[in-house]
């Protein structure tokens, strides 16, 4: 991949990311489909006895449009229930497309959505353009839940089990999987990348090892990441998960000592992407994601436990400032 801009007036380095990515649509269990895009964002599916389960739902309905016809290839079942596991504008907004019965996102979510919806919806629409295609498809406002839960709920597809988990922080606050107990299969959202790198821009890097270990325990057999090829067989899980947390620890160590010896934030920037580029810099949106990254990382080593809102106009400034 490119190195990221290096002049201050240059756009995000996402906004030269302009190829077209190969769609597989992959099963991975009796139940349980995966759309994935060469490490564009994924969407879930679950096709249960008598309704259909979208996880993620991509950034526009005309997006969503083409994961609607590949389901509409296996089955012509309705598509019920649409599952947010978090609330970023590129998982969301195709909401609209499914028509769903219900919307479901965690309590945290929904806090979210209140606090930063808006901002958040900006912000991406700015940094990401191909992942935004026919943006004007969107409907007015933002994508809202039907149904919220905290911790644990379980609906049943005719005889099929489907858990709706939190199982602790990590990409964000919110963060939501979703467990097929029968089958072993897990769609994990963003708390799991596979060979893409994890933005970290909401994150909470002290919880997220955890987290993971939360998700490991579960010992699925199979796992949709959020973004990279779907996982099967307990090895690959087992390298999807590792893969993400030695992401989360490299850069939050190499920030935090940097943070510890009193190095600003560009110092530890540059002294952060040194250490990490050998390692993970051929992962999808290395370079895009690493200022969001630092920056996050350098608040939660300083003075910010939670993560600070992303606006627009935030984001240029930071990206100026740092890749200056």
């Amino acid at each position: 991949m490119s190195s990221a801009p290096t002049t201050p007036g240059k756009a995000f380095a996402s906004q030269a990311d302009l190829q077209e990515k190969q769609v597989s649509f992959t099963q991975l269990s009796p139940h349980a489909w995966a759309y994935t895009a060469e490490g564009d964002p994924n969407t879930g599916v679950v096709i249960g006895d008598d309704a259909v389960m979208v996880i993620d739902t991509q950034a526009t309905p005309v997006m969503a449009q083409d994961v609607i016809r590949r389901i509409r290839e296996v089955t012509d079942k309705p598509i019920r229930y649409v599952v947010l596991s978090h609330y970023h504008a590129v998982r969301v907004l195709g909401a609209s497309a499914y028509a769903p019965e219900q919307v479901i996102a965690s309590e945290d979510t929904l806090a979210l959505i209140r606090e930063r919806g808006e901002q958040d919806k900006a912000s991406e629409i700015g940094r990401f353009p191909r992942l935004f295609r026919n943006v004007e498809s969107v409907p007015a406002g933002l994508t809202w839940p039907t149904i919220t839960f905290t911790g644990k709920m379980t609906l049943w597809l005719g005889k099929l089990e489907v858990q709706v988990l939190q199982l602790g922080r990590g990409h964000t606050k919110g963060d939501t999987v979703v467990w097929l107990p029968q089958e072993r299969t897990l769609f994990s959202g963003d708390l799991v990348e596979y060979d893409a790198t994890p933005y970290a821009g909401d994150a909470y890097f002290t919880d997220w090892p955890q987290t993971l270990d939360n998700v490991a325990a579960l010992q699925p057999m199979a796992l949709v990441p959020g973004r990279g090829a779907a996982l099967k067989g307990e090895a690959q899980v087992a390298a999807g998960i590792e893969g993400t947390r030695s992401f989360i620890r490299d850069v939050f160590g190499a920030v935090k000592a940097g943070a510890q010896q009193g190095r600003d934030l560009k110092a530890v920037y540059r002294e952060t992407l040194e250490a990490v580029r050998p390692k993970y810099g051929h992962w999808v949106i290395f370079d895009h994601c690493m200022p969001f990254d630092v920056t996050r990382a350098y608040d939660e080593a300083t003075a910010h436990r939670d993560p600070r809102i992303w606006t627009a106009e935030r984001d240029i400034e930071m990206w100026k400032a740092l890749e200056s």
